[in-house]
């Protein structure tokens, strides 16, 4: 029991819990789940669409992947309209740094901001925190390729492979028995799409209700970042054999 120690989000429990930022990641795990592997030669980014209804006009812009800077995207899991802020102020201080210093900005240092603003919305009064989560993928020219995750709280860490939203913990462990150091963007992207396709609510596994996008140097060596198309997901899809049936009615 909270005790009414979540009724301000200042307010410690004896435990030295903060309720309310448990209660944003609970939001969290109600979201479409988002997967991040990090490979030798790029990062991967894979996400699950939410279909609430046959009715819902598609989106044509992405619905999970986001892009920040030209060496940065993010995966998002959560409430939308609280990543929306989040990701605009990212750019801004993206397009900040690369004014002033005329170089882009490394990728830590603008995850470490972004979690600042995130942590100021759990230490005063009459605030909430933001109830999303986001898998950072980027490169810089000091640490190459990197994969962050953040939670509400303003935690950050880099991980090898990670998972946010419903069944991440599932699916974390999966990736914890699967991933290889040194795996290429190809074996990433069968990992990502294996993982997910256990984990995932839905009884079919179609490119409608998943989004791939990956960050990667092109042969001129600039970072590159290319969201797959749905034509595109199904034929990998069908090359990983990761396609489940779907549910035959009774």
């Amino acid at each position: 029991m909270s005790r009414r120690y979540d009724i301000r989000t200042t307010i410690f429990s004896p435990e030295g819990r903060l309720y309310q930022v448990e209660y944003a990641m609970e939001a969290i795990g109600n979201a479409g789940s988002a997967i991040g592997v990090l490979s030798k030669d790029g990062v991967v980014l894979v996400g699950e669409k939410k279909v609430t209804s046959k009715l819902l006009q598609t989106l044509k812009s992405s619905e999970k992947m986001y892009k920040i800077d030209d060496h940065v995207t993010c995966a998002v899991a959560g409430i939308m309209s609280d990543a929306n802020i989040l990701i605009n102020t990212a750019r801004v201080q993206a397009q900040r740094y690369t004014f002033a210093y005329q170089e882009p900005m490394p990728v830590e240092q603008l995850v470490q901001s972004l979690c600042d603003t995130k942590q100021r919305y759990t230490q005063f009064g009459g605030l909430r925190p933001f109830g999303v989560s986001f898998l950072f993928a980027g490169w810089d020219k000091n640490f190459g390729f990197q994969l962050y995750m953040s939670d509400p709280s303003g935690n950050y860490g880099g991980w090898k492979a990670a998972a946010i939203g419903a069944n991440n913990q599932a699916a974390q462990s999966m990736l914890k028995q699967d991933y290889k150091d040194n795996i290429t963007r190809e074996e990433a992207v069968q990992l990502a799409l294996k993982v997910l396709s256990k984990t995932m609510d839905s009884t079919s596994l179609t490119s409608d209700k998943l989004e791939l996008a990956g960050i990667f140097l092109s042969l001129s060596g600039k970072v590159k970042y290319e969201v797959c198309l749905p034509e595109s997901l199904s034929k990998l899809l069908e090359k990983f054999g990761v396609t489940k049936p779907v549910a035959e009615a009774s």
